[in-house]
């Protein structure tokens, strides 16, 4: 078991470091190695995903006049070809994106469009708690279903399963129709049990969307201290950007509840698709380890080198693999403006050794790293020369990357790049500043301990 176990690892795990982890791990663990590397380290999750594939694409689509993008400036283009190619999916013109700053703005509008429902709500989060600010979730989704509006709600089985506040029980006890991700209790789904769904999409009445990277969470809802609650960017859709997040989330429920969700479930046409006087040029990502792997990491690497004055990132997780660090390493020697936020105070202690064993790569060629002090931020941005965005659910770490299920949007447009770039800059002043001298006088069993913990990003 453990030869054919580490010959598969060394023929067809793509990152060699963790072709090399999976390897000791089944050699020197007789038996347990092995076992570990058929459940967690086989990706068969392809499979099922191309048969999607080959079926006639779920949820609502229509057909729409040719629409004339204008020009992008610089090398945008560029990047809208690769993003294009990638995705598979057009870039839309004609949407509007309203940024919501952590849950005391996003959690209000969530609701309130939850209220307002009238024929659907389609909800997917990898966490989705009954407790506080879930407990309200819960309530108004309750009083949408029994006011006859259709709901359909998906959360990830692994946080249900190892969760005592989970709202899953209590939304399936109201008569609601729930349904749990890639659950590894069935046997068929064991060997993906490391493959989670970390997607964050809500869609009322099909045409109004908000995903980023907010999970129904209590830590973001603090109102009696708010400057106490997790910090984090939630955004605001509308327009034809909305038929990305309908049909990401229609082959999700029809991977996860063996059922097509029809047109008739988002109840529109065409015309409640494009709302007058909006110019944003929009495009959702959808990433994960079947066939839309590497998605991701070609999106942020390709508007890495597309990049001509500045790049600014905000991740909880930074661990990027050798070529992400190459290419943040050439953009900076070219004169691009590199700048990178991750919160001081992580959640997950051994993650956050391991991307400070990465920052030393990233400072000696001149991109910058600041750690923000206070509450952990979870937000998830990029921004490229004040003109494109990308924001969703996915970090900057092999989870992310190659792992989760995730959803992202690009969008053009300056006016709120630069709104974006300004409250980026207003963190970077409460922010400190990583110096290359003061990693070097880190006692050497700290060092040892990042290094140590480093060797295991390809995983984390």
């Amino acid at each position: 078991m453990g030869i054919l176990a580490a010959g598969h690892a060394v023929m067809f795990k793509r990152d060699p470091r963790s072709a090399t982890i999976w390897v000791l791990s089944v050699l020197l663990v007789p038996v347990l190695g092995a076992a570990g590397y058929i459940l967690f380290g086989i990706n068969r999750v392809n499979r099922k995903a191309q048969h999607i594939r080959f079926t006639p694409d779920p949820g609502a689509t229509f057909p729409r006049d040719e629409v004339v993008l204008p020009p992008l400036p610089g090398d945008l283009a560029g990047l809208a070809r690769l993003v294009k190619t990638v995705s598979s999916k057009d870039l839309t013109s004609g949407n509007s994106c309203r940024p919501l700053d952590g849950g005391s703005q996003a959690y209000p509008r969530m609701l309130e469009a939850i209220g307002q429902a009238r024929h659907s709500i389609a909800l997917a989060s990898y966490i989705f708690e009954n407790k506080g600010i879930g407990e309200e979730f819960v309530n108004a989704l309750v009083a949408a279903h029994e006011r006859g509006v259709d709901v359909k709600i998906l959360i990830d089985d692994v946080y249900v399963r190892m969760s005592f506040s989970d709202a899953y029980g209590p939304l399936r006890t109201a008569g609601l129709d729930v349904a749990l991700f890639n659950s590894p209790i069935i046997p068929a789904r064991l060997h993906s049990v490391n493959l989670r769904n970390h997607r964050k999409l809500l869609i009322v009445d099909g045409t109004l969307g908000f995903t980023g990277g907010m999970n129904i969470h209590s830590p973001y809802w603090r109102p009696e201290a708010p400057e106490s609650a997790m910090r984090d960017l939630h955004f605001e859709l509308r327009g034809p950007v909305l038929e990305h997040l309908r049909q990401t989330f229609a082959r999700d429920w029809l991977d996860s509840a063996d059922t097509r969700l029809e047109r008739k479930f988002w109840q529109l046409d065409s015309r409640q698709d494009r709302p007058a006087n909006e110019r944003v040029l929009a495009r959702g990502v959808e990433s994960g380890p079947d066939e839309t792997l590497d998605r991701m990491r070609w999106v942020f690497i390709g508007a890495i080198n597309a990049a001509q004055t500045r790049i600014c990132i905000r991740t909880p997780y930074f661990l990027p693999d050798q070529p992400m660090i190459a290419a943040i390493s050439a953009a900076a020697l070219r004169g691009v403006e590199v700048d990178i936020v991750v919160p001081e105070n992580s959640d997950h202690k051994f993650v956050k050794w391991a991307s400070q064993a990465h920052y030393w790569q990233i400072l000696e060629h001149g991109a910058r790293i600041h750690e923000r002090s206070g509450p952990f931020d979870h937000t998830k941005l990029m921004l490229v020369d004040s003109a494109w965005v990308c924001l969703g659910s996915a970090n900057w770490d092999a989870r992310s990357l190659r792992l989760n299920f995730e959803f992202n949007v690009e969008l053009y447009d300056e006016f709120l790049a630069q709104k974006l770039e300004d409250g980026f800059d207003a963190v970077l002043k409460e922010s400190r500043q990583v110096r290359a001298d003061e990693l070097m006088r880190l006692p050497v069993t700290v060092r040892l301990r990042n290094g140590i913990a480093r060797l295991f990003s390809p995983i984390l």
